[in-house]
């Protein structure tokens, strides 16, 4: 699994368009090759070749949430998108979730990004009892409420 750090961060670069070799760096020392941390870094290959990965783990009790699981990172190559990868990584990281005994699974995706939205209700996921809310750092002018 170390060994597949260049080509994490070269799907990952392809399937978000963005390059970050730290933040992929930061992962690899928090995910692999560490026991039971209910941290996963799962890799697909095809033919020698990494064409897909999801990134989850189980977190617990922010603002009252009971322990669940938490899909954070999917990148699946374009070419087989269509050929079922990156549900059997979601399903694969579902099973990790069941067995660490929490009962359900959340996702944070972008409205804009239809692409995912479609997949992950595909896989039966809907929108959580929780709600999301942002403030812009940009748009603060340090004054305090």
């Amino acid at each position: 699994m170390a060994g597949d750090y260049q080509r994490i961060v070269d799907l990952d670069t392809e399937t978000s368009g963005v390059s970050k070799p730290d933040y992929w760096q930061d992962i690899f020392n928090q995910y692999v090759g560490v026991e039971d941390n209910q941290r996963y870094l799962l890799v697909a290959d095809l033919a020698g070749e990494t064409v897909g990965f999801a990134l989850g783990e189980v977190r617990a009790w922010e603002f009252g949430s009971p322990p669940c699981g938490w899909v954070f990172g999917l990148g699946v190559t374009a070419d087989v998108r269509e050929h079922r990868v990156g549900s059997v990584l979601v399903q694969a990281m579902f099973s990790h979730f069941r067995s660490d005994g929490v009962a359900s699974v959340r996702t944070n995706v972008s409205r804009r990004d239809t692409l995912n939205l479609s997949f992950f209700r595909s896989l039966g996921m809907t929108a959580g009892p929780y709600v999301q809310l942002e403030f812009s750092l940009d748009d603060d002018d340090g004054a305090v409420l």
